[in-house]
């Protein structure tokens, strides 16, 4: 689990490959959810929710760096 503080100090190209490794694993979560194999029913959440914080760390990155402009 990422803290905010974590991902905060991570580059924006570092942000956007770690948004697509979450999504391909929350891809494979539902994937094994769909075929009954999924065992940790706790990591769904955690996956959806490390999503949206890296979303909203990039938009306010977007936000301060278009308010420099």
């Amino acid at each position: 689990m990422y803290k905010a503080t974590d991902i905060r100090a991570k580059t924006p190209d570092e942000l956007s490959t770690l948004l697509l490794d979450l999504r391909k694993e929350q891809f494979n979560l539902r994937f094994q959810r769909a075929t009954g194999q999924n065992e940790g029913l706790g990591r769904v959440r955690e996956c959806r929710r490390e999503i949206a914080r890296i979303k909203t760390i990039q938009a306010e990155k977007a936000r301060s760096a278009s308010a420099k402009s």
